[in-house]
């Protein structure tokens, strides 16, 4: 008898939630020092702030010790 392999209901993830990175924010890091230092841009930091909005109010107030989602 053929065993059925096990399946789940919870969904596969997705293709961007798998190539979004994570940085850890440090003294005197700004989105645009990161945004460079990720995309080579650092006009880009407005990327990694809308990628943030549930933790960051205001993209020139970032904290030590935040954990960023850094989006591909």
């Amino acid at each position: 008898m053929a065993e059925i392999p096990y399946e789940t209901d919870a969904p596969a993830p997705t293709p961007a939630a798998q190539a979004a990175k994570t940085y850890t924010v440090k003294a005197g890091d700004t989105l645009s020092r990161i945004a460079k230092q990720h995309y080579g841009n650092a006009n880009a930091y407005m990327k990694i702030f809308e990628a943030n909005k549930g933790l960051l109010k205001d993209p020139d107030k970032i904290q030590v010790g935040q954990v960023l989602t850094i989006p591909d």
